[in-house]
């Protein structure tokens, strides 16, 4: 029979291979849960949260001599965020109505001048036809010798005379109508100008495009506007969202409409409800800069990782009191 020493030995042997086997088969479950939760939900860390950020620019190009706002303040939309000095524009529309006014008197006498002319062709129209009736009549009278020869021609460069004269007289018509139609172009002309100077002089005060709060303000009084250079950035206060990271192994689980969670690092051990707004369909695999297509580094800390796509997470009912936070990072946790 063994001694106490070989039994010990043996009882001791057996249970370092029972530890064996059970951390072997601790870890063989870990990697199994690991792999298996891929099915069930999925965390990244790599998460941030954004907003569009709205830059405000001029239509026009001017002096600034009013800003009213502050920074980092709410406005809502329509808000006056700036003014331009308007008196450039003021001045410029004063000199094109006048301008109109002008035109538009030159209107009413090209009226009056084509109302003569018309009177002056009517009156033409008039002689030439009496004209005509007097040579019909006096070419029997001449033929039965009741009327000279002599006569006749009379007549004759009579009708012709006043024919001219008619002709004459439509001319002048004519060329008053067109004097007229080009007046009322000018008129027209004018008042589209009118209209553009009037539309520039409104451009003077630049509102808020959108509710929101405005971020890292520099503009002052005396900057110079330029037109289509953005002056003002304002963070829509409605564009609210989550940007996660997830691996590619992953993301063909998500679906659009997903539950998720989210742990905003500006409220910590506060998880909020959220859900998948939107899957990216595609990534930039070269680091340029961002334009259609997102990039995402895929080492960190000189480790290569999978390649990872955007989600977009919308909260699902946010806090009246969480304040948002355009940059600040996020924790996410999707469940299928």
């Amino acid at each position: 029979m063994p001694n106490a020493v070989e039994r010990a030995q043996q009882v001791a042997t057996v249970r370092y291979r029972w530890r064996v086997l059970l951390v072997l088969g601790l870890m063989v479950l870990a990697l199994g849960l690991y792999w298996g939760s891929s099915y069930v939900f999925a965390y990244t860390d790599d998460a941030y949260v954004t907003s569009d950020i709205v830059g405000v620019a001029p239509w026009i190009t001017g002096r600034i001599i009013a800003v009213p706002i502050a920074d980092n303040q709410t406005v809502t939309k329509g808000t006056l965020l700036a003014e331009i000095d308007p008196t450039p524009f003021r001045l410029a529309l004063a000199q094109q109505q006048a301008k109109r006014v002008e035109a538009e008197a030159q209107i009413r006498v090209d009226h009056d001048l084509v109302k003569s002319a018309k009177e002056a062709r009517d009156a033409a129209a008039a002689r030439a036809k009496l004209a005509d009736d007097n040579l019909a009549r006096g070419r029997p009278l001449e033929k039965s010798g009741f009327l000279s020869r002599q006569s006749l021609e009379s007549l004759s460069t009579a009708s012709q005379e006043a024919t001219a004269g008619l002709a004459d007289a439509e001319t002048l018509v004519n060329k008053e109508r067109q004097t007229q139609d080009l007046h009322e172009a000018t008129v027209k002309a004018i008042t589209a100008e009118i209209a553009y100077l009037q539309w520039q002089l409104d451009q003077t005060r630049i509102l808020a495009p959108a509710d929101g709060t405005i971020n890292n303000l520099i503009l002052r009084v005396g900057d110079q506007a330029v037109a289509n250079q953005p002056l003002i950035g304002l963070v829509d206060a409605h564009a609210w969202r989550i940007i996660a990271n997830y691996k590619e192994s992953v993301i063909r689980h998500m679906q659009v409409g997903h539950s998720a969670w989210v742990w905003l690092d500006t409220y910590p051990w506060h998880i909020h409800r959220a859900h998948i707004q939107g899957i990216a369909r595609g990534i930039s695999r070269n680091k340029t800069a961002e334009k259609l297509l997102p990039y995402v580094e895929p080492t960190t800390d000189w480790i290569r990782l999978e390649r990872r796509f955007p989600v977009t997470f919308l909260l699902s009912d946010p806090h009246p009191g969480v304040t948002l936070h355009m940059g600040a990072d996020a924790r996410t946790l999707v469940t299928y």
